[in-house]
């Protein structure tokens, strides 16, 4: 089965649009996001349901790791912009905010990989 980038790239968009709008109704919008995202991906791949569903499971932890990627990211400098007593709070709180990027990861894999294969058995 060969991947469809622009299947994945384009699902990936839309998990991130609609997670942006999603941040209006926390937990709910992303889950809905990485969904709706999945059913995109996969219903744009032309390989049925197990390749709509391994696409929705590409674009959905692509989006998730980079949503996880900027939290760590801006938690870890805003400890280390502190000051000298934070930036072991910054690391701590950075390696933690680490480990919840990586929850919401799969969580959002999770959950595209479903709608990834219900977006390739509408197709």
């Amino acid at each position: 089965m060969a991947i469809d980038w622009r299947a994945v790239g384009i699902g990936f968009v839309t998990i991130l649009v609609l997670g942006a709008v999603g941040l209006v109704v926390p937990g709910i919008g992303q889950l809905i996001a990485g969904f709706v995202g999945g059913v995109v991906a996969g219903y744009l791949n032309a390989g049925g349901v197990v390749a709509g569903g391994v696409h929705g499971l590409l674009a959905g932890s692509a989006g998730g790791l980079l949503i996880g990627l900027l939290l760590w990211a801006g938690i870890a400098l805003a400890g280390l912009s502190l000051g000298p007593v934070f930036r072991t709070f910054g690391f701590l709180a950075g390696a933690g905010a680490f480990v919840v990027a990586f929850v919401i990861a799969l969580l959002t894999a999770i959950d595209s990989a479903i709608g990834g294969l219900l977006g390739g058995w509408l197709r």
